[in-house]
């Protein structure tokens, strides 16, 4: 019979706000000493996530981490503040504290005294329920925030070529709008996608997210109807807050859209004409 065992911990906060962070680094401190403080335990790590939201595994990489180290560590007890922070699905929960007891790997629960190597699933799966049910609301209550932002024009985007996004507003940001004027432009001059992407490449002029300038990016960019000063709001939706994945909204959700919201870059009559012709070729 062993005298001493493995047990490692796990910690998350769902934000990377400031004072979400020091509550991370309070949990890490607060595992470490009580861990090094039981005889019968050796601290085998403490493992955590920030800024990463609890109702799915798929972004949780020290979670993930945690249960391909289990064998690797020889862990036998896993320490948690609560079921929220062990993760927000009820079914997550249970398959994987399933999955731990069939590696003979308990997981305590602090502040909710569950211990799964003793206690039964009723309990998990009440408190695994409330969990995801608050993630629910809290998803609800976003979205309508949402909804009433987007309805006075607020913008919840990334910035772009030729905008930055400041508080909510589009603000023109001269070369890159530069840029866009002369991608227009080399494309009414009959220069396909792939030409125009090539020329800037030869130059070196950086993109905006990748390394290097494609057809396809330089496709996005001139069809897209920001550049004429409108602002189409859902175009996209996550219609499960479980999975978070963005779908094209066709027609769930009512789209809001906003002529003259910020300042233009690309004509209407240019923009048109260049949507043409990118159709012409299409077809």
């Amino acid at each position: 019979m062993e005298t001493s065992f493995n047990v490692a911990a796990y910690c998350r906060v769902s934000t990377d706000a400031d004072d979400q962070l020091h509550s991370l680094q309070s949990q890490r401190r607060y595992f470490c000493e009580y861990i090094n403080a039981q005889p019968a335990w050796n601290l085998a790590d403490i493992y955590y996530d920030e800024g990463v939201s609890g109702t799915s595994l798929a972004r949780r990489t020290g979670f993930l981490r945690m249960l391909s180290e289990i064998e690797k560590k020889q862990i036998r007890l896993i320490l948690t503040k609560e079921v929220s922070r062990f993760a927000r699905n009820t079914v997550d929960t249970l398959q994987t504290v399933r999955q731990l007891k069939e590696h003979g790997v308990g997981v305590l629960f602090l502040s909710d005294g569950i211990d799964t190597r003793s206690d039964g699933e009723f309990r998990l799966t009440l408190m695994a329920g409330i969990a995801q049910e608050e993630s629910r609301k809290t998803s609800e209550r976003v979205k309508w925030g949402q909804q009433r932002s987007m309805e006075q024009g607020v913008v919840f985007g990334r910035s772009m070529l030729g905008y930055t996004v400041k508080n909510g507003q589009m603000q023109l940001e001269p070369s890159g709008a530069a840029l866009v004027k002369r991608i227009y432009a080399l494309f009414l001059q009959g220069n396909s996608c792939a030409k125009i992407a090539q020329i800037l490449n030869t130059e070196q002029i950086p993109s905006m997210r990748s390394t290097l300038w494609s057809g396809q990016v330089v496709g996005k960019i001139l069809r897209n109807e920001k550049y004429t000063g409108v602002l189409v709001q859902h175009k996209t939706f996550t219609p499960d807050f479980l999975t978070h994945l963005h779908r094209v909204n066709r027609g769930e959700l009512a789209q809001l859209r906003f002529h003259d919201h910020h300042p233009a870059i690309i004509s209407r009559t240019d923009w048109e004409t260049v949507q043409k012709m990118l159709n012409q070729r299409k077809r």
